[in-house]
């Protein structure tokens, strides 16, 4: 089983694992951190609605846990009729972690849907570079 493979699995696993009671709306995240390491997380939802965290938070939690800090590629997945991209305030969080050539797959339980770069996803990004005077 190749890396793409088995990051897809990781995510299909978190999806099964996440925690959304009020939405039924399940997403799996899986980083490849540039060390190699594969890192999983998956949404877990709260009654009160704002206080939940998405699939890609999780994972990048775990990433830093794991003692890795830099997104090499990241498998987003969910289900649904259009691709379900990373919200806002994730791809600020997966900025802090990646390059701008990071690859990004968007997918669904039958596998990749679109790939993309972090520049494509996040085009002119404010990153930790943008603090260095």
């Amino acid at each position: 089983m190749d890396t793409l493979d088995k990051m897809l699995q990781m995510a299909r696993d978190a999806m099964d694992r996440a925690y959304a009671p009020y939405s039924k709306f399940s997403v799996g995240a899986v980083i490849k951190a540039k060390s190699g390491k594969l890192y999983a997380g998956c949404n877990v939802e709260n009654a009160s609605y704002p206080a939940g965290s998405c699939a890609e938070q999780g994972a990048i939690s775990a990433m830093v846990l794991g003692g890795d800090t830099e997104i090499q590629e990241m498998v987003v997945m969910g289900n649904g009729e259009n691709l379900v991209s990373p919200c806002g305030s994730c791809r600020q969080r997966i900025r802090e972690f990646a390059k701008s050539d990071a690859t990004i797959h968007i997918c669904d339980r039958n596998g990749v849907r679109k790939s993309m770069t972090l520049g494509e996803l996040l085009p002119v990004s404010f990153g930790p570079e943008n603090l260095k005077f």
